[in-house]
Order: structure tokens, then C-alpha cells, then sequence
């Protein structure tokens, strides 16, 4: 059963968002389930600090031993900052989703998108059947 923690927003293609101290921050990662259905993730793109992207927008991929998948912005915003450990150990992604795995923090371009088109906790639970 894959973990869904409630302080998260959650997208039907499985990235989670959470917010951080500053408002207009947000770290984004793919979600237990996600992974899980991978399999061993060998190998993470991830995009450049200063790109910009769109809501849905493809910020990168993930690379799985059975599967490459790519990654949707939950938002619109600019990359602030990249999980500098997931270069070297892109596997940190299956051991801790929600923690030492995230991939971006961006900057959000509206946070009315925070409002709409994401899901809570019991929404993600009940689309990926648990």
C-alpha cells in the first residue's frame, strides 16, 4: 500500500507538491505510488534553475529500470533549485519519495493554481484505488 501523506496536494500524474515556509514556494516529487510502479529509478533529467514552465508542462523524466515516465508541473513557476543528491544517487527517489527523493522547489507564477485542479489526500488515495 503506498503512503499518501494529508499535507500534501497531489496531480492525477502522480507528482506531489508541498508547500514550504515561503509561500510562493513549492517543492514538487513523484509519489510513493509512482515510484513503486517504476521500479528502481537509475537515472533523473531534471531541468536547469531559472527554466520556467507552464501547469503540465514536462519539467523532466524519470528513468526506471522498466519504464522512462516524464514529469509534469503541477504549477506554473520557475525552478529555484534541483535535488543536487539525485544525480548521484537518483535511487533516493524509491527509498524516501517524500523526503530526501523531491526533484524541484519552484516559484510559483499564481498560487490561485493551489486552489484548483489539485488533489488532497483522499482524492490521490481513492484514484490510485486504496
Amino acid at each position: 500500500m503506498a503512503t499518501v501523506p494529508a499535507d500534501l496536494l497531489y496531480t492525477a500524474d502522480h507528482e506531489y507538491l508541498r508547500r514550504t515556509k515561503d509561500p510562493a514556494v513549492v517543492e514538487v516529487g513523484i509519489t510513493d505510488y509512482a515510484q513503486g510502479e517504476l521500479g528502481d529509478i537509475v537515472f533523473v533529467d531534471l531541468p536547469k534553475p531559472g527554466a520556467s514552465f507552464e501547469r503540465h508542462g514536462v519539467f523532466g523524466t524519470v528513468e526506471a529500470v522498466k519504464a522512462v515516465s516524464e514529469l509534469f508541473s503541477p504549477v506554473s513557476g520557475t525552478v529555484l533549485e534541483v535535488n543536487p543528491a539525485l544525480e548521484a544517487d537518483p535511487g533516493l527517489i524509491n527509498r524516501d519519495a517524500y523526503g530526501a527523493g523531491w526533484m524541484v522547489r519552484l516559484r510559483i507564477r499564481d498560487a490561485a493554481e493551489l486552489k484548483s485542479g489539485l488533489l488532497d489526500a483522499a482524492a490521490y488515495t481513492a484514484k490510485i484505488g486504496g
